[in-house]
């Protein structure tokens, strides 16, 4: 089923690496004014789990997660069509010998599969800040997953350049 609008899923490392590292709050909040009007004309959308994986945190992030963003932002992984994208990813993940079980464990508990899922299901670009590592074995990287099953998948300043976005600098009143 193709999306009408939407052109990107977010995974829960964009949000989290962007508050931790680069795009804090007090730093930049154009970033996060920036997502919250993309959501709002439907570029941009992230996963119910991604919620959840906010929402555990005790920060700035999970504020803006629970007040700032539109309800519709982070859409239900139950559609059906998620669940079966899902389930068949889960199927190839198992079925790769590289991956240690405790890597496979993970990523079926995270978030990380039902974002594909979301994207795949519904024509949409994967958003993360993982990268390809085709030899991994300790966890499952998105990318990895993403090529097996052609999901495009870009990282948070791709995304950006992508929708167009720009921060401009304002002086302090001296």
């Amino acid at each position: 089923m193709a999306s009408t609008s939407f052109s990107y899923v977010l995974d829960a490392s964009v949000f989290m690496e962007a508050n931790r590292r680069y795009y804090p709050f007090d730093l930049c909040p154009g970033f996060w004014e920036c997502l919250v009007q993309y959501a709002k004309v439907k570029r941009l959308v992230s996963i119910d789990r991604v919620r959840k994986e906010i929402l555990a945190g005790n920060d700035e992030l999970k504020t803006w997660a629970s007040r700032s963003v539109p309800k519709s932002f982070f859409a239900s992984t139950s559609d059906p069509a998620v669940t079966e994208w899902f389930g068949k990813m889960m199927r190839w993940v198992k079925s790769q010998p590289q991956f240690k079980p405790e890597a496979i464990a993970e990523f079926a508990r995270a978030a990380d599969g039902w974002v594909i899922a979301y994207a795949k299901a519904h024509g949409l670009t994967a958003v993360t800040q993982e990268e390809y590592a085709a030899e991994a074995k300790k966890t499952v990287p998105m990318p990895n997953v993403c090529r097996a099953f052609d999901v495009p998948y870009v990282n948070t300043f791709e995304m950006l350049r992508g929708l167009g976005s720009r921060f401009t600098w304002t002086p302090p009143l001296l």
